[in-house]
């Protein structure tokens, strides 16, 4: 049974909150936001009883200004069919191995997130193609990031 409109993309920024409090971590998105583990873990929760409850606004600035990427703030502009650009350099906090590693693998994790819900009902859509290809320009651009600092430190 298909969900109705109004439900996938209320699941689709569901899931977006969830990837944004695990990219900070529970703790510390508590400590940022000012709210409750349970509190936090309401607004990614995707139970009926929670499917009215999303994320305030300044919340979420607070959030994403911690995260590697602004999970929601993205899933918002797809939803709409707008494109996000924003400063390469906030990806690049420390510029060592571990972040590279640590970016890597939550950017294959987007991808494959990506994938699963794109797959779900069997078709890719060409939005879902526009979002697979979005996320895997990020995934490339992140092994480019890592190939230049392992050389930088080779030398």
């Amino acid at each position: 049974m298909a969900k109705e409109p109004n439900h996938a993309r209320a699941d689709y920024l569901k899931r977006h909150t969830e990837a944004l409090i695990k990219d900070i971590g529970y703790a510390k998105a508590c400590e940022v936001s000012g709210k409750s583990k349970a509190t936090l873990g309401r607004y990614a929760s995707q139970m009926d009883e929670n499917a009215d409850r999303f994320i305030p606004v300044n919340v979420l600035v607070e959030l994403e200004l911690e995260a590697s990427v602004p999970f929601v703030t993205k899933a918002l502009a797809e939803l709409q069919n707008l494109k996000l650009e924003y400063d390469s350099d906030r990806d690049d906090r420390d510029g060592g191995l571990n972040s590279d590693v640590i970016l890597l693998s939550q950017r294959f994790a987007n991808l494959m997130a990506e994938y699963n819900h794109s797959i779900a009902d069997g078709v890719i859509s060409l939005n879902e193609a526009r979002r697979l290809l979005d996320e895997t320009n990020a995934l490339q651009q992140v092994l480019m990031d890592m190939k230049l600092h392992l050389q930088e430190q080779k030398t």
